[in-house]
């Protein structure tokens, strides 16, 4: 029975190796200039990308600080509100604690 397969084992070399040399890869050099190529397509990709990157950071920075700038210009009008009405109530407090006085003394 071995004897009855080594055609079709010799005939499956033959098919092997022909398609081997069909489909074999580029030289070395070739190989080698599109790895360079793409090795310089990732690297202009990824500098891209970071400048994109800084620039949508750098947005987004600029709207926090606005952000930032906005609530604390809000809380300082709402701190000044807040001391001129206690400046306020205190001042006519103690005029009202006078004439309060005054009348219960007469």
């Amino acid at each position: 029975m071995a004897d009855n397969n080594l055609p079709y084992f010799i005939m499956g070399i033959g098919v092997g190796a022909a398609l081997g040399i069909l489909f074999a890869p580029k030289p070395g050099e070739e190989t080698r200039e599109d790895i360079q190529r793409r090795a310089d397509e990732g690297r202009e990709y990824t500098r891209r990308k970071a400048a994109e990157l800084r620039e949508q950071a750098g947005g987004i920075i600029d709207h926090g600080r606005e952000i930032v700038d906005s609530q604390r210009e809000q809380l300082n009008s709402a701190l000044e509100a807040g001391r001129k009405a206690y400046q306020d109530v205190s001042s006519g407090e103690s005029g009202d604690d006078s004439a309060a006085q005054a009348a219960t003394t007469t």
